[in-house]
C-alpha cells in the first residue's frame, strides 16, 4: 500500500521556496538512490523537469545521481527518471517525489510517495490542496518537520 510523506521546508536565506524545494527533492532522489530504490521525480511541466534534471547533474562526483528524463537514456532507465506526464514512468519504481501543483492519479502504484510544504504561503495552499487529494486517494499521509529531524530516507 501506498504511503505518502510531507516535508516541512523552513525558509532560506540563499534560495526561494521553490528552488529550496527543488534542491531537497534532488536531496531526497539521491538518498533512494543510495538506498537501492528505484524512483520517479514528477514535474508540472517541460520546464521544471529539465530544471531537476541540470541539478542532479550539478552534483559532486562522489554523490553522482545516474538519471534521465522519461523517454531518453538507457532503454532499461535510469535509477532516477523525471518526467512530467500524466502517465508516470516507463517501469515500476518504489518512490515517487512530486513536485507537481497536483498529486498524479497514479500516485497509488508507489510504494513511497514524497512531497513537500514550502516556507511560501502560496506553495502551502496548494501543498494543502495535494495533502486532500492523497487523503481522498486512500494514501496514508504523515509529516517531518526538516527543522528538527534532517532528511533520511523513508
Amino acid at each position: 500500500m501506498s504511503q505518502a510523506i510531507f516535508y516541512l521546508l523552513q525558509r532560506d536565506a540563499v534560495l526561494n521556496a521553490t528552488e529550496k524545494v527543488q534542491l531537497t527533492a534532488c536531496q531526497m532522489a539521491r538518498l533512494h538512490y543510495a538506498d537501492g530504490a528505484q524512483v520517479y521525480i514528477h514535474c508540472n511541466d517541460k520546464t521544471q523537469a529539465y530544471a531537476i534534471d541540470e541539478q542532479l547533474w550539478q552534483f559532486e562526483a562522489d554523490s553522482f545521481v545516474p538519471h534521465n528524463l522519461k523517454g531518453e537514456g538507457p532503454s532499461t532507465g535510469a535509477p532516477v527518471e523525471i518526467g512530467f506526464d500524466n502517465l508516470g514512468p516507463n517501469k515500476l519504481r518504489q518512490v515517487l517525489i512530486n513536485l507537481a501543483d497536483q498529486s498524479p492519479s497514479f500516485a497509488v502504484n508507489f510504494d513511497h510517495i514524497i512531497d513537500f510544504v514550502a516556507s511560501d504561503d502560496d506553495l502551502k495552499a496548494i501543498a494543502r490542496h495535494r495533502y486532500k487529494q492523497y487523503r481522498a486517494l486512500g494514501i496514508p499521509l504523515s509529516t517531518q518537520d526538516l527543522a528538527t529531524e534532517p532528511l533520511k530516507s523513508v
